[in-house]
């Protein structure tokens, strides 16, 4: 199954995302500093069934990354439903990792009629932010600690601290993320996209999420996250609103799940979309 990228023009963004297959379309959305890449091995195998969608966000990847934008979550939602528009999909079956997870969440609560299947992985839920959170933030605002942490090197370090088994962030895994911050002004959007979003948002999700209790949801997530360490207990939190969700935890396995345990996690989300009743 080959995947394709695309980029269009959309309020006023350039917006770039990959696509693969074809059927009930599939959105999938990266986090912080990933791109839609992080991806790569779950596309070829969602769109066996699926039209499967990663977006670079803006602020990331080969999308826009203007220095004027706010980073809030009404910025994101504009893009998302921006771009929904743009490919003429109504419903939408969402896969949301990291920031990706209060980014999608967010624009979810607001237009739940158009949610078909949830998938969550490791992310951010709930405005009660862990010591960890809280000193990333923090982070983004410190003199030399914030230009390290957004340059080439800090990104590269950022995977390899997100995942269990090093050896995934090979030399050419490193470059591809490493890449879209090559310049002062992406760094700086980067940066932007960090402390953006505002905890009233997260008070809209926690609030809006029990929309979803019927909704088909899967919560699949690497159990040795040292980004979000807290991360069994927020899906312990999302399960109590969700009872019906599937719930699957991989051992051994770090926050960027994607690149610690490809295949694995491929096939779970493939799985997971494939066993389900086609509209």
């Amino acid at each position: 199954m080959s995947t394709q990228r695309h980029t269009a023009q959309l309020d006023g963004l350039e917006l770039s995302y990959l696509e693969a297959g074809s059927g009930p379309p599939v959105l999938l959305l990266h986090g912080w500093p990933t791109q839609a890449a992080l991806w790569r091995h779950v596309l070829p195998v969602l769109g066996r069934t699926h039209r499967a969608i990663a977006l670079d966000l803006p602020g990331f990847g080969q999308s826009a990354k203007p220095l004027d934008a706010s980073y809030s979550f009404r910025f994101y939602d504009r893009a998302i439903s921006a771009l929904l528009e743009h490919l003429g999909i109504d419903r939408i079956g969402l896969v949301l990792h990291d920031l990706g997870g209060p980014v999608g969440l967010h624009w979810a609560v607001h237009h739940a009629e158009q949610v078909r299947e949830l998938v969550l992985l490791n992310t951010l839920v709930f405005p009660e932010m862990s010591r960890a959170v809280k000193v990333f933030i923090a982070a983004t605002y410190l003199p030399g600690v914030r230009t390290a942490l957004s340059s080439p090197w800090g990104v590269e370090q950022a995977m390899k601290f997100g995942v269990v088994d090093k050896r995934q962030i090979t030399p050419q895994v490193a470059e591809l993320y490493r890449a879209p911050f090559r310049t002062r002004s992406a760094r700086q959007a980067l940066l932007k996209a960090g402390h953006g979003l505002h905890p009233k948002g997260f008070e809209t999700i926690s609030s809006g999420l029990t929309q979803f209790k019927d909704t088909p949801a899967l919560l699949l997530y690497g159990e040795a996250d040292s980004i979000l360490p807290d991360v069994a207990h927020t899906m312990d939190r999302v399960q109590a609103v969700l009872p019906k969700a599937q719930r699957q935890s991989i051992p051994e396995c770090g926050h960027f799940l994607q690149e610690d345990r490809p295949a694995e996690v491929a096939r779970a989300i493939g799985d997971f979309f494939g066993a389900l009743p086609q509209p």
